[in-house]
């Protein structure tokens, strides 16, 4: 693969990319539009998608860092975007141009204040993993093989010039408005934030690995703070597939099952006993070993879910909840989906939109065991997103609503959702977290 030199640092060298990027896109639009004339609309329209994904996408992997983090939120919203940039920005999960090795180099003495040579007795400046923030390089010290996590240059200094210049795009996407919407933005800055603080990582890691180490076949890797810092993590070379390549391949129901079993344990584990979550569930944070064995790895954005939204939101994961109208939406209230300035209209339709939601997203919470394979329960929560997405009424409302803790715990779930959904794992008892 291809690497890069260097990274536009600057709010002006990063815009200016942005600039170009848009300018392509706006060429792809005017080959659209007379594709329509010879074709049909819907092959003109896929072709279209293609090319604006293939162009957005890089644009962002040239920038890395927030501008790409994006594209891997919105990869995960699998039933928002159309499958041409689906499948595009998926690979900022885990296959993005690396920098180069003088770069790497580079990069090291500036965090570490020394070439890694000195550290470690071996060091491949030649990435092995490039990601939307760092990138992983292969190690050794005294015998044992190591995984060095290095972030790129400048990703942490251009976070709120870079939400600056998606915001627009983001607030056009999902229809926000109003004087309140800037509380998602500074969510998602703050989270951002803390993925790039490298020595909170490495605390995030070392905790979340104590305190989940007993969930069966769940592994973690030994975090070293003598050779890490705030913009380097040093950790075990963990052997195993990432998760999507391990569902390519395999054909063991017994071993998805039981990885789909930690996996969904690993989860409820930390939401309703710790009272927090790693919030970046893509398969590029998740290794399969030859045992079979799950291994979590990457714990730079973790959520803390607050007590006030913790309780009403899983109030309404249980279904007699869900029936009873009244007690329904008290918990709306709660959770700022419906609000005291609303209208008569907009009060009527996000109830009922988000009964329509919650009686189908909890059917996994309803039943002692789960199929997480069954394409129908999918195919309706896509065609229930595809519905509201098209929905000329919604488009006219202030779309402005809901806790500021949606955003990493819907993504969270929908993560989950989807990696169990790949794992096609079955019979999954969803409460057996209990007994951990």
């Amino acid at each position: 693969m291809k690497t890069i030199d260097n990274i536009p640092t600057s709010k002006i060298q990063r815009a200016s990319k942005l600039v170009a990027t848009g300018a392509k896109v706006g060429v792809n639009y005017l080959k659209y539009y007379g594709d329509k004339i010879v074709n049909t609309p819907k092959d003109a329209k896929s072709r279209l998608d293609k090319s604006n994904a293939t162009d957005i996408y890089d644009g962002l992997k040239q920038l890395k860092g927030s501008a790409l983090k994006v594209a891997q939120m919105l990869s995960m919203e699998k039933s928002i975007l159309p499958q041409a940039y689906v499948e595009k920005f998926s690979l900022a999960q885990f296959s993005v141009p690396p920098l180069s090795p003088p770069l790497v180099i580079k990069t090291f003495k500036k965090y570490f204040g020394k070439h890694p040579n000195v550290l470690f007795d071996t060091f491949n400046a030649t990435s092995v993993n490039a990601a939307s923030i760092g990138q992983v390089h292969i190690a050794t010290k005294n015998g044992k093989k190591l995984a060095v996590k290095i972030q790129y240059p400048g990703v942490a200094e251009s976070i709120a010039s870079d939400l600056a210049m998606v915001k627009p795009i983001a607030m056009s996407m999902f229809n926000i408005k109003g004087k309140n919407s800037d509380k998602y933005f500074e969510e998602v800055e703050n989270k951002l934030t803390e993925e790039t603080n490298y020595v909170l990582e490495m605390k995030q890691s070392k905790d979340i690995a104590k305190h989940c180490a007993h969930i069966p076949n769940l592994l973690f890797p030994k975090y070293y703070e003598a050779y890490s810092s705030e913009r380097i993590i040093t950790m075990d070379y963990m052997k195993g597939k990432h998760l999507s390549e391990f569902n390519a391949s395999n054909t063991n129901q017994e071993k998805s099952n039981k990885i789909g079993q930690a996996l969904w344990d690993f989860y409820m584990f930390q939401i309703h006993n710790l009272k927090k979550v790693h919030a970046d569930p893509h398969p590029g944070n998740f290794l399969v070993n030859e045992r079979g064995e799950l291994i979590a790895l990457d714990f730079g954005c973790m959520k803390s879910i607050p007590m006030e939204f913790y309780t009403p939101y899983f109030e309404l994961v249980k279904a007699e909840n869900i029936k009873n109208k009244d007690y329904f939406i008290s918990k709306l209230y709660e959770l700022e989906i419906l609000r005291e300035d609303d209208s008569k209209d907009e009060l009527a339709f996000f109830t009922e939109m988000f009964h329509d939601m919650l009686s189908l997203f909890t059917q996994p919470f309803h039943q002692d065991t789960f199929d997480f394979s069954d394409s129908d329960f999918f195919d309706k929560i896509a065609e229930l997103g595809e519905r509201y997405s098209n929905n000329t009424d919604l488009k006219k409302m202030n779309a402005n609503r809901g806790s500021k803790h949606f955003i990493y715990i819907n993504r969270t779930f929908f993560g989950l959702y989807n990696l169990m959904f790949d794992l096609k794992a079955k019979n999954i008892e969803i409460n057996n977290y209990l007994k951990l």
